[in-house]
């Protein structure tokens, strides 16, 4: 084989001619890819060995227009195997395809080297590409019987499983559709077309506000209307008026009415060039928007081959379908969806086929099946992967929620299927228990919810025991406009994507209840937190009435939600996206930025972003206390108690003996949390217990007693520390009561805290 010349050599015009070089490389190698797994599958025909033979050929001519000796030796090895099989000197079986495969994989790879790196990969390979071609020259001057064809039988016989179905797609004719087609193309930077679809989506955007503005000369149009009965009411009383009044009530009338008659002209003038305006800016975006998108089947072109492969390591027979190849996807999306794909296929390969020997004994075919499709549903790009495999059982995920101690074990058992089955995202979840190269470690599902997230996506799971798995993702069609919740909070509009929030509602104070301290609402059987925009997001604003209804939106997946209350609601609007300017860096809780029709800024809510910033915040312990604005509305204040223990059952039945007096009572687990809650809330008495992890009840007592602001707050210590010294230990901090467990009861517990705040009714 003959060295290439050193890059350096090359005309300066040889690189244009290289990038041709690589997008001709990418196509003709999918090509040769997708018809060699053809051909392991089933008999060759003309039509498919043709196909072979033009794409080998094409890329051929590619390589030795650049010079690459490599790519024209491996090519030309290719188009010799074809004109053997045409010729019926060979067949086809899974040995030779291993073979070709190969032969394709570094064509491939050769087409995604740049200028300098060409003549070191030549090198690299030079001498496995003279035996692979050695190997080629063998298998053509070997007589076909000396390797066994591909079995096209469903079921091996006698359980054989050396020869494995594997993945199969159709191949394409492109090199031939393409010859015949007559479009033209023109090479357009990334770059320029995303400027160019922005200012697309601007004029969509901006085409808009004609309407608000032909609503207000609708308005302008009525009061015209009201203005024309008045004189014309006044024309009827003026005739016992002296002269000239009925005469220039005549004429104002007549030129109120000529008036009335242009304005309705220019309304519909104004309302017909509304609508072409709109209808074109509409289609210059499709239009733009076309030129990003790309069909389906150029990023899943490889996959095939990679199930196949996997397949064969794993031992199983596989047969994988691609449906809804032509589809149409945003070019970004397209690309992001590669690693969140790979790990899915990947997973069904391992955990979703079994051997061919068990699917035998479960009444199954010996080959199973995974399906990919995309297709576009209600204005969405929806990516559904299944497979016939063994399904998940939801008993299995239980006992791994439980083992890992990521909930209680009470709350897993009432649990529904899809509940569950959200688990299978988190972080480090796996259900193997051992780690083998292709799973096990957890990784890949949170890397799959990551992306989806990141577009502004869902995923949904759902399982049959025993007949499979279906996975389905819920994409946007484009990133660069969509449609959002605007929300003001502090006296700014803010925008949460649709597809990320669960609900918004309107909440009654009156359904605002503590749990552990912490403001939440009932939303059917599930416990949603309530937190305030304004405080996650550290801005503030007046507010100078309290709403007798919160606006909330809910934000979480199944198993942690939060209720975030914001100012109000703006409304749906369709927004572009304006990305910030990087030298920005990544600002916090935000994702980039819009202009609303009145060309006002508004800022994009980063949800992922957000939703941990929530849980930093409840974590911090600074959400203990409820809020002032999460409070019911103002009227007879009740008075407050804050109950600090550690006991899940004392700390509970305190709580409903105080609240069925009438009090309203929160509740802190420890010291540290009842003095994160003590100043940040308002309360009339602080219960403590003594004994408590991170800070104990006296050092409590202390710190509040300390305290400019607390020290007038009184602190009962209920302890089953009954000594006389520990009595004297806790009124010595500062304790106005010592009540001790041991003599605890409810009327006792009552009375004293009647004593040192009075009844709850005064």
């Amino acid at each position: 084989m003959k060295k290439s010349e050193p890059p350096k050599a090359r005309a300066v015009e040889d690189l244009s001619m290289l990038e041709l070089f690589r997008t001709e490389a990418e196509s003709q190698t999918a090509l040769l890819s997708a018809g060699l797994l053809a051909l392991e599958r089933a008999p060759a025909t003309t039509e498919q060995l043709e196909a072979l033979m033009r794409a080998a050929h094409s890329y051929k001519g590619a390589a030795r227009i650049v010079n690459l000796e490599a790519g024209i030796a491996v090519a030309h090895g290719l188009e010799d195997y074809f004109v053997a099989a045409q010729k019926n000197r060979l067949t086809p079986c899974q040995a030779h395809i291993n073979i070709l495969l190969r032969g394709v994989d570094w064509l491939a790879d050769l087409g995604k080297q740049d200028d300098q790196g060409l003549v070191t990969w030549e090198q690299r390979h030079q001498a496995p590409l003279e035996q692979w071609r050695r190997e080629v020259r063998a298998i053509i001057e070997t007589p076909s019987d000396a390797f066994p064809p591909i079995k096209i039988s469903s079921v091996p016989a006698s359980g054989d499983t050396t020869h494995f179905r594997s993945a199969e797609i159709t191949p394409t004719t492109r090199s031939a559709e393409s010859a015949e087609a007559v479009e033209r193309y023109l090479r357009l930077s990334a770059e320029n077309l995303n400027r160019l679809l922005a200012l697309a989506g601007e004029t969509l955007v901006e085409s808009r506000w004609l309407r608000p503005f032909t609503a207000q000369l609708q308005r302008l149009k009525r009061q015209h209307t009201e203005l024309e009965a008045t004189l014309h009411r006044l024309q009827h009383r003026a005739p016992s008026a002296p002269s000239p009044a009925p005469q220039e009530l005549a004429s104002a009338a007549q030129q109120t009415r000529e008036l009335a008659r242009q304005l309705e002209e220019r309304l519909q003038e104004l309302d017909q060039h509304e609508r072409r305006t709109a209808q074109l800016a509409n289609r210059l975006y499709l239009e733009a928007l076309r030129t990003r998108m790309r069909p389906f089947g150029d990023g899943v072109r490889h996959f095939p081959r990679m199930v196949r492969d996997l397949a064969q390591s794993l031992g199983k027979q596989v047969r994988f379908e691609i449906l809804g190849e032509n589809t149409q996807v945003d070019r970004d999306i397209l690309e992001r969806l590669e690693a969140p794909l790979t790990h899915l296929l990947r997973n069904a390969v391992d955990h979703g086929t079994e051997p061919p020997a068990l699917r035998l004994e479960q009444g199954k075919p010996a080959e199973a099946t995974i399906r990919l499709e995309a297709r576009h549903s209600a204005g969405m790009l929806q990516i559904t992967l299944t497979d016939d495999g063994p399904g998940l059982d939801a008993q299995q995920v239980r006992d791994a929620i439980n083992h890992r101690k990521l909930i209680a074990p009470s709350a897993v058992e009432k649990m529904s299927e899809p509940e569950l089955l959200q688990f299978l995202f988190l972080p480090g979840f796996t259900l193997r228990k051992t780690v083998t190269e292709i799973s096990g470690r957890g990784v890949g599902l949170d890397i799959v919810q990551t992306m989806i997230r990141s577009v502004r996506g869902s995923v949904r799971v759902s399982t049959l025991k025993g007949r499979g798995m279906r996975i389905q993702l819920q994409l946007p069609l484009t990133l660069s406009v969509f449609r959002a919740l605007l929300v003001e909070i502090g006296g700014e509009p803010y925008a949460f994507p649709l597809t990320q929030i669960v609900n918004s509602l309107k909440l009654s104070r009156d359904r605002i209840l503590s749990l552990e301290g912490q403001p939440h609402f009932r939303q059917g059987d599930q416990h949603i937190g309530l937190v305030n925009a304004q405080q996650i997001l550290d801005v503030s604003f007046p507010v100078e009435d309290q709403a007798e209804e919160l606006a909330l939106v809910v934000l979480g997946a199944a198993n942690q939600r939060y209720g975030l209350q914001v100012d109000r609601f703006l409304g749906e609007r369709e927004l572009v996206v304006q990305p910030l300017d990087p030298r920005l860096g990544k600002i916090k809780d935000i994702s980039a930025a819009a202009l609303m029709d009145d060309g006002a800024p508004v800022l994009i809510v980063d949800v992922e972003d957000l939703l941990r910033s929530i849980d930093k915040f409840v974590a911090s312990g600074r959400h203990t206390a409820i809020p002032p604005a999460l409070l019911p509305a103002a009227g007879h204040r009740e008075k407050r108690i804050l109950v600090v223990e550690d006991s899940l059952t004392v700390r509970e039945l305190e709580r409903k003996l105080l609240e069925a007096a009438g009090y309203a009572a929160d509740v802190a687990v420890d010291g540290m949390d009842g003095w994160n809650a003590v100043r940040a809330g308002s309360y009339d008495l602080v219960i403590t217990d003594v004994d408590m992890p991170r800070l104990d009840g006296i050092e409590l007592t202390i710190l509040i007693k300390q305290e400019e602001r607390l020290k007038l707050t009184p602190v009962m210590i209920v302890s089953y520390k009954d000594r006389e010294e520990d009595r004297l230990r806790g009124l010595n901090a500062g304790a106005d009561y010592y009540l001790t467990k041991g003599s605890f009861q409810d009327a006792t517990l009552i009375q004293a805290v009647a004593d040192l705040i009075g009844e709850a009714n005064q």
